[in-house]
């Protein structure tokens, strides 16, 4: 180990070497040492404007994390610091500083925990994560509701499934919003993460109860963005809420992500056909020279999986922990960042996978009545000639019983049947999946035209959520 550790004043004996290796977050920290540097350079200014160290001082130590940004960037800084077999990156840009500015490197810490750093660290990378994010899933609402405005335009419909069996037909357009809605959610579920990781500066709290030193708090807060400095010290340093909050969020976009993938590994399906999944999104079989297989869309099954199954580390790992700081925590950090740096990289090929979907309308057309799938609305027009929901329910099941006997669709003499069944004319009932669909009444459903209102009012909410919620971003 050739770390020179920030902590080792009161030790006699030096670390055992494995189990401070055991102990070292460096590689799982990485992601984080851009937003260390920017929290670094605020607790300068915080240590400026508390007079605590002069303004030559605070020059010489800005200076030095400035050119470690840089190294960061063009990523020399990542390979000194395993060489140096550092800690943490926390600690590695500490030791990096008193390379490059030795006296004043000293003063970088002062009045500082790594419990406050690590915090405050976190916020802002969680702050850059959830808005990259947003914006991620926003394209993703973007595309599915220009696909929807087209597929309406077109009038294309399909047989929408319920335990993948044939249940009622409705437009494309109506599956491509709802796709939309889903990743709408999960568009505000990041918004909200962004708006929050910007509310409290835990900086300046110390190690659990603050410092004597007057640090300028407001003025480090203000410099990252922050609404105000942390309220509580101690609830700061060990609070990891909205962390665990951007894993969930990504867990989630990666379940809805997940949910439309299973639908089009199925539909790229020859028994399906409803889409094609162009070449530079799909891969072969080293063996089977004819096959097309749709890998983005199965690997980001399996991301969403692992997402889960991390997110649920995560909540394990604070579970009974005490108030203020535990080590258990640089695992909850561990598993946040794998979570969401792998979750983000899936969800990203999951929108430049959609680009390469193209639908086959012809397909999804000639099928959309298939599985007696107007059934339901012949049910309805015996409810609307009197009947109750049971009788119609009775009497259809019936009538589609005896089609299905006869391996035919329902037809008009299934109306004429059923009348004289019931007593009941239902001759203007829907015999196709077009009459079907333009029947259709209530708010939200696959009629033409609350489609069209749905994908309007959705593209107005994501033009607010497009709104950046702060500033301060690194």
């Amino acid at each position: 180990m050739k770390a020179d550790l920030q902590w080792g004043g009161r030790f006699v004996a030096p670390p055992d070497a494995a189990l401070l290796d055991f102990g070292s977050s460096l590689e799982d920290d990485l992601p984080l040492a851009p937003f260390d540097v920017a929290c670094s350079r605020a607790h300068v200014a915080a240590l400026l404007g508390g007079k605590i160290i002069s303004l030559e001082t605070a020059a010489a130590l800005d200076t030095a994390l400035a050119a470690i940004a840089t190294e960061i960037e063009a990523g020399s800084f990542a390979a000194w610091a395993r060489e140096q077999a550092c800690e943490d990156v926390h600690g590695a840009i500490d030791q990096r500083v008193r390379d490059l500015a030795p006296t004043a490197g000293a003063w970088l810490h002062t009045g500082r925990s790594r419990n406050d750093q690590v915090s405050t660290t976190l916020l802002l990378y969680v702050r850059a994560r959830a808005a990259s994010a947003k914006q991620e899933c926003a394209q993703i609402v973007q595309w599915l509701l220009a696909q929807a405005d087209a597929a309406l335009k077109d009038g294309t419909m399909l047989a929408a499934t319920t335990h993948w069996q044939p249940a009622q037909p409705i437009l494309l357009a109506f599956w491509l919003a709802t796709a939309a809605e889903m990743f709408l959610r999960a568009t505000r579920r990041f918004d909200r993460v962004e708006s929050d990781a910007a509310r409290f500066a835990p900086l300046g709290s110390g190690a659990c109860s603050g410092s004597t030193l007057p640090l300028a708090r407001e003025i480090a807060a203000s410099q990252l963005g922050f609404a105000a400095p942390s309220r509580v010290a101690m609830d700061a340093i060990g609070n990891r809420d909205v962390a665990l909050d951007l894993l969930h969020a990504t867990a989630r976009a990666l379940g809805e992500a997940s949910r439309v993938s299973e639908e089009l590994v199925l539909w790229a399906t020859p028994a399906f056909g409803y889409i094609r999944l162009g070449d530079a999104a799909s891969t072969g079989s080293s063996l089977m020279p004819q096959k097309r297989n749709p890998d983005p869309f199965e690997l980001v099954r399996a991301h969403a999986a692992g997402a889960a199954g991390l997110l649920q580390a995560a909540l394990a790992s604070i579970n009974g922990l005490a108030l203020s700081y535990h080590r258990d925590l640089q695992e909850t950090k561990a598993h946040v960042l794998r979570g969401v740096e792998r979750g983000l990289g899936a969800l990203h090929a999951f929108r430049l996978a959609l680009t390469y979907v193209h639908f086959n309308a012809t397909q999804m057309n000639a099928h959309a009545a298939d599985g007696y799938t107007i059934a339901t609305d012949l049910a309805d027009a015996l409810i609307a000639a009197g009947a109750s929901a049971r009788e119609a329910h009775e009497a259809i099941g019936a009538q589609v019983a005896q089609a299905e006997r006869e391996q035919r669709a329902l037809n008009v003499s299934d109306l004429a049947a059923i009348a004289e069944k019931t007593g009941r004319d239902i001759s203007a009932a829907p015999l196709d999946a077009q009459a079907s669909i333009a029947a259709k009444r209530t708010i939200g459903s696959t009629a033409p035209t609350h489609v069209a209102k749905a994908i309007a009012s959705m593209r107005a909410e994501l033009a607010g959520l497009e709104e950046p919620c702060c500033g301060g971003h690194v």
